[in-house]
């Protein structure tokens, strides 16, 4: 099962850490598929706007994609966020990292953050128990 995802402000990555994918069976034929990754935002970050994209494999249609973000992974989600597949099975949420009021800025993101990413999808057959 193929699962990408990444995060960028404006089209340029800000992580360099891998992600880890987990599966849980919901029935014989959903399993909810997370991910994690890590999301870091440089302090003198200037650019306005962050992503986090993906594309998934065997996707169950009519699920949306959750994405939760984390400051810390033993406090609760900071911003919670929910978008439907394209067509194509991939998946964009764009967020506003900074804004620049009246000369103003305003960080709305700096820093580490723990990204989970969670997709329902069709159980893979090699992962069903043999009877």
């Amino acid at each position: 099962m193929l699962f990408v995802a990444s995060v960028s402000l404006s089209g340029v990555p800000v992580f360099a850490e891998s992600s880890q994918t987990t599966m849980l069976k919901l029935d014989g034929e959903k399993s909810l598929q997370k991910t994690v990754t890590v999301m870091s935002v440089p302090e003198n970050n200037v650019l306005p706007w962050g992503t986090v994209k993906g594309m998934v494999s065997n996707p169950i249609q009519g699920y949306p994609v959750i994405i939760q973000f984390f400051k810390s992974i033993e406090d609760d989600p900071i911003h919670v966020a929910q978008v439907n597949l394209k067509g194509d099975n991939s998946f964009e949420y764009k967020f506003r990292v900074l804004s620049i009021d009246g000369g103003e800025i305003t960080h709305f993101f700096e820093g580490d953050y723990t990204i989970k990413i969670f997709k329902v999808v069709n159980t893979p057959r090699n992962d069903l128990d043999s009877a």
